[in-house]
């Protein structure tokens, strides 16, 4: 990458001044155009599977003999019943919707262009035939007349019975079955470790009786993070203690109920519980007794961790001030995360449906069975994988222009010394320096995460298709190399985020951005592993409180609704779901903490307060950094232990 550097020129860039905001040039042009070419190419993809007749396979779908519903179509050489006109016709019917080929990942059934899909089960041929006469919609193969459904004629060429009730998918013109049986059949074929399919059944079940439950929890959850967003930004100097006594009571309260609840439904009756309810109480019970123990086993696990931690929460207090103090003055800080995630959606929407229409483009071939399937041949055929690679790039890249805009809105409000003369939208701002100088710095950093990601998620893929055949040494293998990938990506990560501060502070490329910061991180490790450690742990903790709360809500909501059956996958999904946004609002929050941590660190190290040279950081860190030093010298007298545990705070202001 041209990102290695000598020992002389990590000292070149010690020496070297930083000028934080003062000049602005472009960055990483050549990353940039080939940004640009590889997106060109991406949409190249997508216009070649729409030209090719894709989009109107997709959209209107298509027979087993390759006819289009709802069109006139074009007769395929030694291809029977094509050339159709289906102009009637608009929906694809199957005869088997419930038959999976995991293989190829598509229904293995015969399909049908029909007028109607059925809106009530019919049970025999005869209603198929009635279907027919009324309906003008024959759900037999194109070969039968509807007299000829109920003969010896239409053996296996009628769908299967009975024939579930379906209805058209909106804008994709297929029938789909409306009964729960026939996705539960779909979702056993996908997960295989359910060895008892009436389980299975039930969990479904479970999540679809309790669906208006689960989307009112993943409000409360998006509510909790929000305001835990202005909690933040208000009362920063006692957030730490808050929500560490919250989450002392939340542990706590959480495990107490569930073991309550454990014993409450284990001394109830089974005499007065119906025979086909006493199975969903076994599997309720037998799932408080599993979260009961692990409840039970992380809050004992967060105890410890609290405990070890509790001499450096003072560190964090100073920090997190600071950090309120930006939101107060960049409120839109709180909204980047919606604006990342709506980009992010409305690429991969993108990227879904140009994948969806490779599917369904190429040549028209003919099976083993006789029907028709679209393949692509030749180079052409290899286009996903760079359509997969595209996912990766893309992504990351969107994700680091949101690390960009923050830390240059973060960056222009610390080394402002005049707060009054900030600009009237730091965030806007941002957006456009990183879209006028910065955007090549952006797909240079991304696109080294995506090399890591890339053979990391081979190695999973061989992992998993290798599972059970390999040897133990191969399996130890196959994970450490995944281990290993994923360490280096995080690590990449956290360096490419103070790769970009550095970007926004002095405007170089990624490379010397990168080496600077590192230069930086090191001279400053112990302060990294004091500040950046705590921080983040009390914003898992702020994460911690949110699932609690909803994971809470959820076991007494979902224990007192009467129409609910098994309660288990509800909860699971509410939980993910509330750490999810709670990891979308707080990770903003983590990126303010380490961007003001990078230039404090810059600060100290080329200012020493004295004329010209003055100190930009806020006056609370100043008397942080003061008492700290005061700290060491008592700590000193003290005890070695207590001297070494404030040391890395204070060392900066010592030698400034």
């Amino acid at each position: 990458m041209g990102c290695c550097s000598s020992a002389s020129s990590a000292a070149q860039s010690s020496k070297r001044e930083w000028k934080p905001l003062e000049e602005r040039s472009c960055t990483d042009i050549p990353w940039l155009l080939l940004f640009i070419l590889f997106c060109i190419g991406m949409g190249f993809i997508c216009g070649f599977s729409v030209a090719t007749g894709a989009a109107a396979r997709l959209v209107s779908g298509y027979d087993s003999y390759g006819n289009i519903c709802g069109q006139k179509n074009a007769k395929l050489e030694a291809i029977p019943n094509s050339g159709m006109d289906h102009t009637h016709r608009k929906y694809v019917f199957f005869l088997d919707p419930c038959h999976l080929d995991l293989i190829n990942r598509k229904i293995k059934s015969v399909a049908l262009c029909v007028a109607a899909c059925p809106r009530q089960e019919l049970k025999t041929l005869s209603d198929v035939q009635k279907f027919a006469e009324t309906n003008g919609s024959a759900l037999c193969s194109y070969n039968l007349k509807p007299s000829e459904y109920t003969t010896s004629k239409a053996s296996g060429l009628c769908p299967k019975l009975p024939v579930p009730a379906s209805a058209p998918i909106p804008f994709f013109h297929r029938c789909a079955p409306v009964n729960i049986s026939c996705y539960a059949k779909f979702a056993e074929a996908l997960i295989t470790f359910v060895s008892d399919n009436s389980v299975l059944h039930r969990l479904i079940s479970g999540v679809m009786t309790s669906k208006e439950i689960i989307l009112g929890l993943c409000l409360l959850s998006l509510v909790l993070s929000m305001i835990l967003m202005v909690i933040i930004r208000y009362i920063s100097r006692i957030l730490v203690w808050i929500v560490t006594i919250l989450v002392i009571l939340g542990s706590l309260g959480g495990t107490g109920v569930l073991w309550w609840l454990y014993a409450k439904q284990r001394k109830s009756p089974k005499e007065t519980v119906l025979p086909e309810q006493l199975q969903i109480a076994e599997d309720n019970l037998r799932a408080l007794l599993i979260y009961a123990i692990s409840a039970t086993v992380f809050t004992v696990i967060l105890f410890l961790i609290m405990l070890v931690m509790r001499k450096r929460v003072a560190l964090t207090i100073a920090l997190f001030h600071v950090a309120g103090k930006v939101f107060i003055h960049l409120p839109l800080l709180v909204f980047q995360p919606f604006w990342t995630f709506f980009a992010l959606v409305l690429f991969w929407a993108y990227w879904i449906m140009t994948l969806l229409f490779l599917g369904t483009t190429g040549s028209a071939v003919q099976n083993e069975q006789g029907f028709v399937e679209f393949r692509v041949s030749g180079p052409l055929q290899y286009m996903w994988w760079y359509h997969v690679v595209g996912l990766i790039w893309i992504s990351e890249f969107i994700l680091a222009c949101q690390q960009m805009t923050v830390a240059g809105a973060v960056v222009t409000y610390y080394f402002t010394r005049d707060k009054r003369n900030l600009p009237f939208t730091p965030i806007l701002a941002s957006v456009n320096r990183l879209i006028r100088y910065h955007l090549g710095t952006v797909a240079k950093g991304s696109f080294i995460i995506t090399l890591v990601k890339i053979p990391r998620m081979i190695l999973m893929y061989v992992h998993s298709q290798l599972k059970g055949k390999e040897n133990a040494c191969a399996r130890c293998m196959l994970k450490a190399c995944i281990c290993c990938l994923w360490c280096l990506e995080k690590c990449l990560n956290y360096l490419n985020q103070n790769a970009y501060t550095a970007t926004a502070i002095n405007s170089t490329n990624f490379c010397t951005s990168a080496k600077d910061a590192f230069v930086i991180l090191v001279e400053n490790a112990l302060r990294v592993a004091a500040i950046n450690t705590v921080g983040d742990f009390m914003l898992f903790l702020g994460k911690v409180l949110i699932v609690c709360s909803t994971g809470l809500a959820g076991i007494m909501l979902l224990n007192y609704h009467q129409d609910y059956t098994v309660w288990v996958l509800p909860l699971i999904i509410v939980c993910l779901f509330a750490f999810l946004v709670a990891h979308c609002f707080l990770s903003i929050y983590e990126m303010v903490v380490d961007v003001l941590f990078l230039c404090f660190a810059i600060d100290t190290k080329y200012n020493d307060g004295s004329p010209g040279r003055e100190f930009y950081m806020d006056k609370v860190l100043m008397e942080f950094v003061e008492n700290s030093r005061k700290a060491v010298k008592e700590a000193g007298k003290g005890g070695v232990a207590d001297a070494r545990e404030l040391k890395p705070m204070a060392s900066g202001a010592s030698s400034a």
